[in-house]
């Protein structure tokens, strides 16, 4: 049907709206209600119709319209997001015990001996989302990535019939400016056999598992992909809610499902830990049954307030935990026990042994933790063994089958010194960790190296394990800082270097030079640092210098971080060596594109930044975090409330929208003095 060049009438712009009403409700009664009103045929029947006068009239055609599910051009890759509030992993438990002792941390915490009131619900095996709805109308999509920043699968997302393109309004004012819903993205058992039927009958790969399909499924490039896959969802949580507050998660879920985001109907409260254990048995029970695959059971303390007291540890909160079922065992042979030396000196036990099948996962190896461990377990060489992939994952050794000995087996006992550059091991009191002091000893100097070059600290692509392993045999590398010396003649001379080899790896360790100071605080290698607390220590303090100079009192007013965080960030600045390798990083050329000082500045409050095209010189996700750092706000369609439209090569149709709506349009060179970038 051609496009009209007349207005359209009054009568089919109010249609067009009642029709997508009328979609809107029955997908919500279908596909999160499971509770249709009208037949197939019906539904296809109002379908047709919204095509049809959309077809006819195309200028009325919005985001939000039911026909838009697959309306997005093939992706070439998926663009950073930057989560507003982090996406926090969770604590595990695997034993009515370690939730026993989860319930007591909560209360010494809080100070407190009443029973606390948990939310408990399934814990989806999927793959964690965030949806972004502006006024209502999903505007951002994205997974969670590493928990800082996810990647942007909007235009996957927007296939999933359970999730709405525009929310509910049960009463007046109840939707928000903005709302960032959290949940996970799965498929149902059914679904999945149904696939990997179809994918072996074309000869293609069968997915692993369920969580791998619906992986795979979001991941897709191309979106049409994506809405043959049938996903669903169930959201779980907020991070940013403008203009409301909650009291509970119980009642965030409820406005959840009040909106019309699908939630689980099995969440329950439960008055104690007693009755939250009792829970997770039941969920154990009627697992076999669920149309969808879960791994066990979330805790998490009901009250908000009490979640606010008791904040967050480097990567998870503290007022939550995943109980998880129990895993998959076997019974093989330990061979003999190594030692593995790590990042920070901590030598740690490792059994070396007949590889066996756990859960569909061959297994030759586990760790034994420390010395303590091995002795409490009575853990020999030789022994027969049960293990367990903990939380169908990691594999650790459950206990011996001492029934099993024969008299040949041999007792562990940790060597006085270390097996690889003889140093003296030490244990300081109070931990079981028994450790080497030596920054040069081979395998810490190899993992140091290999930390500081990862994606997440500094990414230098190329620098790897065995490439660290080469530099440090040559002599070529005896600390951090020796990367920024290395020239191509040095790299020639390694085994296996070739000259472009040898080029590539030098531009990745140039264009590092490049970076935040969040990556670099990770980099470093502070003992207990993860990303997200670096990121909070140069929101508070800003500049490089502060946190140099900060002692552990001051670390420690930091919300989310810790006695022994605190104490170990002050500690390593303290140290002169530490203070010296910082200063030859800098003087190599390191420099921070979150400028130092500018942390704190929150000039761009309530100001929305949408971008189009291809920057010259600053990547999107930096220029988004810019925004950010100023308290401004990155959104991805134009509206007559955009505060600017940053324009750059080959912009899109977002440049035209901005012009016909008067929204500014500016250059990167603009946005740079905008929001101050030097």
């Amino acid at each position: 049907m051609s496009a009209s060049n007349n207005k359209a009438p009054e009568s089919v712009i109010k249609r067009i709206e009642q029709l997508r009403s009328e979609i809107n409700r029955h997908n919500y009664l279908y596909y999160v209600l499971d509770s249709p009103e009208i037949s197939d045929a019906d539904y296809d029947a109002l379908m047709n119709e919204l095509k049809g006068l959309e077809e006819q009239y195309p200028e009325l055609v919005t985001s939000d319209s039911p026909t838009q599910r697959v309306g997005a051009p093939l992706s070439e890759k998926f663009n950073p997001v930057p989560h507003t509030v982090p996406m926090l992993s969770l604590d595990d438990a695997f034993s009515p015990q370690e939730v026993i002792a989860f319930d007591q941390r909560v209360k010494k915490f809080l100070n407190s001996s009443q029973e606390i009131s948990y939310m408990l619900e399934p814990k989806m095996d999927g793959l964690a989302v965030e949806l972004i709805y502006e006024n209502g109308i999903l505007v951002q999509g994205s997974t969670r990535g590493d928990g800082l920043v996810g990647e942007d699968v909007t235009a996957n997302l927007r296939t999933i019939r359970s999730v709405p393109l525009r929310l509910m309004a049960p009463s007046e004012g109840s939707i928000p400016e903005r709302l960032e819903a959290r949940g996970e993205v799965f498929i149902h058992l059914a679904d999945f056999r149904e696939i990997n039927s179809k994918r072996e009958e074309a000869g293609e790969q069968p997915f692993a598992n369920p969580r791998n399909a619906a992986a795979g499924s979001l991941r897709q490039l191309d979106p049409a992909v994506t809405a043959s896959r049938p996903l669903d969802i169930f959201l779980y949580g907020v991070g940013v809610v403008s203009g409301k507050e909650f009291k509970t998660q119980e009642e965030i879920l409820e406005y959840l499902k009040s909106v019309g985001l699908k939630t689980n109907p099995l969440a329950q409260r439960c008055r104690g830990i007693k009755k939250a254990i009792k829970y997770h048995e039941h969920m154990t029970s009627i697992r076999p049954e669920l149309p969808y695959e879960i791994d066990g059971t979330v805790i998490k303390v009901n009250s908000i307030e009490l979640q606010q007291r008791l904040g967050t540890k480097a990567r998870s909160p503290r007022w939550a935990i995943a109980f998880k079922f129990e895993a998959a065992r076997a019974i093989t042979r330990i061979e003999k026990i190594i030692l593995s030396i790590g990042r920070t000196g901590a030598v740690t036990p490792v059994a070396v042994m007949e590889p066996v099948k756990v859960g569909g996962v061959v297994v030759s190896r586990a760790t034994l933790h420390n010395q303590d461990e091995i002795q409490r377990k009575d853990i020999r060489e030789g022994d027969y063994v049960i293990i367990q992939r903990a939380g169908d994952v990691i594999p650790e050794v459950v206990k011996p089958l001492k029934e099993r000995r024969t008299g040949m087996e041999k007792p562990f006992r940790m060597p006085e010194y270390c097996p690889v550059c003889g140093s003296k091991l030490v244990k300081k009191p109070g931990e079981a960790v028994w450790r080497c002091p030596n920054p040069q000893c081979f395998p810490r100097l190899v993992k140091k190296i290999t930390h500081f070059a990862s994606k997440n600290a500094m990414d230098i692509d190329g620098l790897g394990p065995k490439v660290a392993e080469q530099l440090i045999t040559n002599g070529l590398v005896r600390d951090i800082p020796d990367i920024y010396t290395l020239t191509l003649s040095d790299l020639i001379s390694v085994e296996r270097f070739g000259e472009k080899s040898a080029q590539n790896l030098l531009q990745a360790i140039e264009q590092s030079k490049t970076t935040t100071l969040a990556r670099f605080l990770y980099a470093l290698g502070i003992r207990h640092l993860g990303e997200v607390s670096a990121q909070r220590l140069v929101e508070h303090f800003g500049s490089l210098e502060k946190i140099m100079a900060a002692g552990p009192g001051e670390i420690i007013k930091i919300s989310g971080i810790g006695d022994e965080l605190a104490n170990s960030v002050a500690s390593w600045f303290e140290d002169p060596k530490n203070r010296e390798t910082v200063k030859r990083l800098l003087a190599a050329g390191i420099k921070f594109k979150d400028v130092a000082g500018k942390a704190g500045s929150k000039h761009l409050e309530g100001i929305s930044f949408v971008f189009t095209g291809t920057l010259p010189n600053l990547k999107r996700n930096d220029a988004k975090k810019l925004v950010q750092q100023a308290g401004g706000r990155v959104v991805s369609s134009v509206s007559r409330k955009t505060g600017y439209v940053v324009a750059g090569e080959n912009p899109g149709s977002k440049l035209e929208k901005a012009q016909k709506l008067g929204v500014p349009v500016i250059s990167e060179e603009e946005f740079l003095n905008i929001v101050k970038y030097s």
